[in-house]
């Protein structure tokens, strides 16, 4: 049996027997055994029932590429390139990385579980299978590295505005590439570019959005981190559907962004611009301070105002930003 088709298995919620799921898939309760012990370790809260049997403690839905493409809407099937799914990979955006220079514009590669996401400065991203949405979009530009400046708080606003069409309206971003709901980390962006910095180049583009997170990924997370579930009452969207709106969403605003670049989504990103007015404690090279936000600028440079009254404008390759304790 596979660890798929073990997930697969116990994806209605219900409880199912050790020895039923032995029989369906031909193996012996020994290799149902492992393979369940493979999913704890990966992050799946499978539980052991009293009296016999395994569940999980709420129901959910594999990702399927049939199902994706049906839910997009006509334009963003048009412009589709290639849309896979894998259930384990190291990276959807070494995937794509790998196979850049055979690839349409606006693929995208998703997974189940990854066993090297990453995030920003190389940070690990904790992928449990079947729990949230791991994916990653391959765009071309004829236009070099300079013109692609704000980029990922360009995606933050695609991110959000598909979570809206979701019904999760109360996301916000935190620059440069973090989307969180209050303080709590709900989905992270990473773009990473190839090719000539005077153009043409491309962009890879990995996603990680929480939708339902179990308590050990929340223990090891580091940070404060939300998902779908909570923001939604105890029940998230369909993770095809989030799938199909992420797309849609990031679809639409890349071919919007190749136009227009930022000044497309300067306003959108104001608004939703939790750290606008909020004391900040700025992380660079050249030392540590606190500042005020103050919005970012034509490029999606940080600006902030110090405390003698000077204005610094930061960028997302030499600093880290955190909300202040203060």
């Amino acid at each position: 049996m596979l660890a798929r088709d073990l997930l697969e298995a116990l994806a209605g919620g219900d409880a199912v027997s050790g020895a039923s799921l032995a029989r369906q898939a031909g193996v012996t309760r020994a290799a149902v055994w492992k393979q369940i012990e493979a999913l704890r370790l990966k992050g799946v809260p499978i539980e052991a029932k009293v009296g016999g049997g395994y569940r999980l403690p709420w129901p959910t839905q594999l990702l399927d590429d049939h199902s994706i493409r049906e839910a997009l809407p006509p334009a963003a099937r048009t412009s589709l390139g290639m849309l896979e799914v894998h259930w384990d990979i190291d990276s959807t955006s070494s995937e794509l990385a790998r196979r850049n220079p055979v690839l349409d514009d606006l693929s995208f590669v998703l997974a189940e579980t990854q066993s090297a996401g990453r995030g920003r400065r190389g940070r690990p991203w904790l992928s449990p299978p079947g729990m949230n949405l791991y994916l990653s979009v391959l765009k071309r530009f004829d236009s070099g590295f300079a013109a692609l400046s704000g980029l990922s708080l360009a995606v933050g606003v695609m991110v959000v505005r598909a979570l809206e069409e979701l019904g999760i309206r109360t996301a916000g971003l935190k620059w440069p590439n973090d989307v969180l709901a209050g303080n709590a980390k709900l989905a992270g962006i990473l773009v990473e570019l190839s090719g000539e910095y005077s153009g043409p180049c491309a962009a890879i583009i990995g996603v990680g959005i929480n939708i339902r997170l179990p308590d050990s990924v929340h223990e090891r997370a580091g940070q404060p981190v939300t998902d779908l579930a909570d923001m939604a009452g105890g029940q998230p969207p369909d993770r095809n559907a989030v799938a199909a709106a992420v797309i849609a969403s990031l679809s639409e605003g890349l071919l919007l962004f190749e136009r227009q670049g930022f000044k497309a989504f300067a306003n959108d990103y104001a608004e939703r611009d939790l750290l606008h007015e909020q004391t900040l404690r700025i992380l660079d090279p050249r030392g540590e301070y606190e500042a005020i936000g103050e919005g970012v600028d034509e490029r999606g440079g940080l600006r902030v105002r110090r405390a003698d009254g000077s204005r610094v404008t930061v960028d997302s390759a030499e600093v880290s930003v955190r909300r202040s304790a203060t």
